[in-house]
């Protein structure tokens, strides 16, 4: 299987997936707590468009290695550094799910855009989650207080509850399907990883890294996300993003990459192909 070895300390297994190609190579990042594996749909899309896609676990996830540490956005970051140099990628396009969308602000805010083509930030956490005096509208640093206590206490039982928000059970008809398979990923990352990632994103600030971002853009949200709420992040991010393009996902949740996967494959080879 293929890995390498990480450069920011303690230094891990980052395990990847390239399915080669001579198309244009795109790297999606994949949101908490899932893997690569929630990427399916999009990969057989851009796939059979003729793309390049590389798709890699988070260090502490999936089949990565589950380091004691580097559980932060600069680490994070410098991981997806390693990946580029080490895949040798030139006019790459980064596509960030949910806390993946926080690596590729990161990323650019630390490396800038020299390897980078374009960007898309789907259902992602930036600029900034929690609520501080200089962020009012963001959400109360009780409820992701919450969340890591619920991880701590009984990590099962909170993914269970967890994704039937993730994919809004009750309105939206595949979501219940999704649930055991999510439940089934999110399983196999390490514990701690699971509880430093909650602190990761509800705490960075990717204010000054999205400003750095100066190539074409892609933001789809959905409108009824209940993880990671549309005002606070979707809206402001196209905000702070020049010429961002702005897609709407009506009445989708949090995890529309899976129940809405058609409309956003569409969204994706159509931002591609522009």
């Amino acid at each position: 299987m293929p890995f390498l070895v990480t450069s920011a300390l303690p230094a891990t297994d980052l395990y990847f997936e390239d399915g080669g190609g001579s198309g244009q190579p795109v790297v999606m990042i994949h949101g908490w707590p899932l893997s690569h594996r929630s990427w399916e749909s999009q990969v057989n899309a851009l796939t059979a468009a003729g793309y390049r896609c590389i798709t890699y676990d988070r260090r502490g996830f999936g089949e990565s290695g589950k380091a004691t540490g580097g559980y932060d956005y600069d680490s994070f970051a410098s991981d997806l550094n390693d990946l580029i140099t080490t895949l040798d990628l030139h006019k790459v396009v980064l596509a960030g799910f949910s806390m993946g969308g926080g690596e590729i602000a990161r990323y650019i805010g630390r490396y800038g855009s020299a390897r980078v083509a374009k960007t898309m930030l789907l259902g992602a956490v930036p600029p900034f989650l929690l609520k501080t005096a200089d962020n009012p509208d963001g959400a109360p640093p009780a409820i992701f207080d919450g969340m890591v206590a619920g991880v701590t206490t009984d990590r099962i039982a909170f993914l269970d509850e967890f994704f039937k928000n993730f994919y809004n059970v009750d309105s939206v008809p595949s979501g219940a399907d999704l649930v055991p398979f999510s439940k089934w990923v999110a399983w196999a990352a390490s514990p701690l990883a699971t509880q430093q990632c909650i602190v990761a994103f509800s705490a960075t600030d990717f204010r000054d890294d999205l400003k750095k971002i100066d190539v074409p853009t892609l933001i789809v949200h959905g409108d009824a996300d209940r993880i990671v709420p549309i005002a606070i992040s979707g809206n402001k991010s196209h905000d702070a993003i020049a010429g961002s393009r702005y897609e709407v996902l009506a009445g989708a949740p949090h995890g529309f990459a899976a129940t809405h996967a058609a409309q956003l494959n569409a969204l994706m080879l159509d931002f591609l192909s522009s």
